[in-house]
């Protein structure tokens, strides 16, 4: 795994400001981002080499991160009583977070103030050292579009993105202004500048907060390519989409996330694809990866950290701590204007361990104790499920 090159987020900076579909420039710029970033990939259809400073870099995504009540007393016992520590919680998987060039993960729940009251399901108001822990364990920004975005409303959401400001996280997926809501993130990662964006399905009925409706995104596909392609006029060299859908406790993508997926990863400009990878949250369960016209889409990345979890016949389910995370590595075009190339794509199958309170890497925990039938069981069970629609037969392995 390659050491960070200077992967550090570049949201919102003024060179690389992403107008939202409806038109929003940014405030103190009137030339067009295209016009700001002339040279970038304006004539997709260039044959002339690539630079040839161009460098690969490698990403590392992770799944729904839902402290419940027992992951709040968790933390609380790891801080010795004072406060919420959650980085012991990440401790086992910081190697994998922190040797990628780019590290996303995906916070479902929004923070309360530091000293609570916090709560958890069915509306969660977590400790905003969530944030602090994520931070430590080397992420660089996380999706944030999801059914819990309004459980406390505009407050809630504000707290949770002041945090991410607060100790250096990029975020995607609700916005605490218009002009925010236009500028999704642009991380560096290698030499690619590399655009973020999110969607959810629904906010569990809560309503937009009021004059805000561009709180949170919504999972509108023309929504997602208008959005997409801003990105790429920007200057974005690689374009990721979270997207926070499916079935809850279903391990086979439902056929809304089926449709979408071939739809998303059809979509071109130029001849080039307009979204470079999907990543899925959301449905409790490790999902399925496949490569869908030519572009790799994690329909769902299962529960990172999560409490004991509850299927919809009540019953507890293990299925709800297990998770992969998805690495992959891009490489450069051949030539200046063309797509970034996945070139080596992972999971690394993972599990949340409710007796200790951690996220465990499973087959580094496995190496270590070959007998432990428990974790045996969780790698086995997210290597079916992420395997489960023939990725194996387009290069996904398994990862460590």
């Amino acid at each position: 795994m390659t050491k960070r090159h200077a992967r550090r987020a570049l949201a919102v900076l003024a060179a690389v400001l992403l107008p939202a579909a409806a038109g929003c420039s940014a405030s103190g710029d009137s030339a067009p981002a295209a016009a700001r970033l002339r040279g970038g990939h304006g004539a997709q259809s260039s044959t002339a080499p690539a630079p040839s400073g161009a460098r690969g870099f490698t990403l590392v995504a992770s799944g729904d991160v839902l402290p419940h009540g027992s992951v709040i007393q968790r933390a609380h016992a790891d801080a010795g009583g004072d406060g919420y520590d959650f980085r012991p919680m990440f401790a086992a998987v910081r190697p994998v977070v922190s040797g990628a060039d780019l590290a996303l993960c995906h916070m479902e729940t929004v923070y309360g103030d530091e000293d609570g009251p916090f709560s958890g399901y069915p509306a969660f108001v977590s400790p905003p050292q969530v944030a602090d822990g994520l931070k430590a364990t080397g992420y660089d920004g996380c999706s944030t579009a999801s059914n819990h975005t309004l459980d406390d409303g505009a407050d809630g959401l504000r707290r949770t993105l002041d945090r991410f400001d607060k100790v250096g996280l990029g975020h995607s997926g609700s916005a605490r202004t218009a002009a925010e809501a236009a500028r999704p993130p642009v991380y560096r990662a290698g030499s690619a500048k590399v655009a973020h964006l999110a969607y959810t399905f629904d906010t569990n009925g809560y309503p937009m907060p009021e004059g805000q409706p561009w709180a949170v995104n919504l999972m509108e596909e023309k929504k997602i390519v208008a959005d997409a392609r801003a990105a790429r006029t920007a200057g974005a060299d690689v374009v990721l989409v979270s997207l926070h859908w499916g079935t809850e406790w279903q391990t086979d993508p439902d056929e809304r996330q089926l449709a979408l997926g071939r739809s998303l990863t059809a979509s071109r400009t130029g001849g080039r694809p307009d979204i470079d990878l999907i990543l899925g949250t959301h449905a409790h369960v490790p999902q399925a990866y496949e490569k869908v016209n030519g572009t790799w889409i994690v329909y769902g990345m299962g529960d990172q950290v999560a409490g004991t979890m509850y299927n919809h016949s009540g019953d507890f389910d293990p299925r709800g701590n297990y998770s992969s995370l998805g690495r992959f590595r891009f490489e450069p075009p051949a030539t200046a204007g063309g797509r970034w190339q996945v070139t080596r794509a992972e999971f690394v199958p993972q599990a949340y361990d409710l007796d200790t309170g951690r996220v465990v890497n499973l087959p580094a925990a496995l190496a270590e104790d070959p007998g432990d039938q428990a974790y045996r069981t969780a790698q086995d069970a997210v290597t079916e499920a992420v395997l489960g629609r023939g990725a194996a037969k387009d290069g996904l392995t398994a990862g460590r």
